[in-house]
């Protein structure tokens, strides 16, 4: 999928479902509540945001730290707003893992090493939320009541996160393993003519040099940057926590009582639902699926609005600002070249 095809895509079923979603439940009262919202009260969501951004930055900092290299404090805010906007751009999120990688290459960190970075900072979240839904579902089953659909989602979302965790473990325990599959998959992509006969043996040769350095950089982080480690994973749940005050706080801002806990929780099972979402930036379930859960928080004609509020200060404005990086930076052609693991270096290799 081309960087433009995948923001359009996200750009439309956003705003249709959107316009869905509050055709169907926006009344009277709801631009009465609107015009007594709570200004002030959205200023401190704005502020969230910026913590928000500020801890995920520090958080990225302390990971490469723990891998035994260096990225400055303004780099790693760059890449935290490209990998948003990666994800928004390809199904099931997966774009904004190539983007961090990509530049943490061209800042002279190795593949195998950014990719051991990327994944230890997804994986911390997925184990976060991980441990805060089953929470959630025990204290608040009212959430999912009568919610097949979303119930379905569940299912199907933890199935994937599952399988990720068998992968990884396999990477690390059984790296041979590992590099027989991927020399199978350079070997399929061969005969479908995706990879030209000649250049099997070099990409098999890279693909088990990174596995090599995938493996052996994965496990500084348990050995001699296992302070810098904990250290993300600490920074990594003050990170959520301020991301997760964002709802609570739109909410009071209308002038709805609503609790901290159940709030929180309410987030954390969206966000579980949202990845390996097949739509860009799981765009159009968010909204929907969001209104869905928050209707238990507010009222129904308020739960759009809500859902679509949290997702402005949440996804958008982070989508927005590594929109305009990747331009500034990569220009769409070269957007373009590092979603399809293009770079320069790889082309003078050949």
């Amino acid at each position: 999928m081309t960087v433009r095809k995948g923001l359009a895509l996200f750009l439309g079923l956003s705003f249709l479902v959107s316009s869905i979603v509050l055709l169907s439940s926006i009344d009277l009262n709801t631009i009465d509540v609107l015009a007594k919202a709570n200004v002030k009260m959205l200023g401190y969501v704005f502020l969230l945001l910026i913590l928000s951004w500020c801890l995920d930055a520090y958080k990225l900092h302390s990971v490469v730290a723990a891998a035994g290299e260096h990225i400055s404090y303004k780099f790693a805010f760059l890449l935290n707003w490209l990998r948003y906007f990666g994800c928004a751009i390809t199904p099931m999120q997966s774009g904004g893992g190539p983007f961090q990688v990509y530049f943490l290459y061209k800042s002279g960190i190795p593949i195998g090493k950014g990719i051991a970075i990327t994944l230890v900072g997804t994986l911390m979240t997925l184990l976060q939320i991980g441990i805060v839904v089953p929470m959630a579902l025990l204290y608040v089953p009212e959430l999912m009541k009568g919610k097949l659909l979303l119930k379905g989602a569940l299912y199907y979302v933890a199935i994937f996160v599952m399988a990720m965790w068998v992968i990884v473990v396999l990477s690390l325990l059984r790296p041979n393993l590992i590099k027989k599959l991927s020399g199978a998959i350079i070997l399929f992509l061969n005969r479908w003519g995706l990879v030209r006969k000649k250049r099997v043996l070099k990409f098999v040769r890279r693909a088990y040099r990174e596995i090599d350095n995938y493996n052996r950089n994965f496990q500084l982080f348990f050995t001699s940057g296992l302070a810098k480690f904990l250290l993300a994973f600490l920074v990594s749940w003050l990170q959520m926590i301020a991301l997760f005050s964002i709802l609570p706080c739109i909410i009071w801002a209308l002038g709805f009582n609503v609790s901290y806990i159940e709030a929180f929780f309410a987030q954390a099972l969206l966000m579980f639902l949202l990845y390996f979402v097949p739509t860009p930036g799981a765009s159009g379930v968010a909204e929907g699926g969001g209104t869905a859960i928050f209707a238990f928080l507010v009222p129904w004609n308020m739960a759009g609005v809500v859902a679509i509020t949290w997702r402005l200060f949440t996804e958008y404005l982070s989508i927005a600002m590594g929109a305009v990086t990747a331009v500034l930076l990569l220009g769409w052609g070269g957007a373009e070249k590092v979603l399809s693991g293009y770079t320069s270096n790889d082309e003078e290799e050949s």
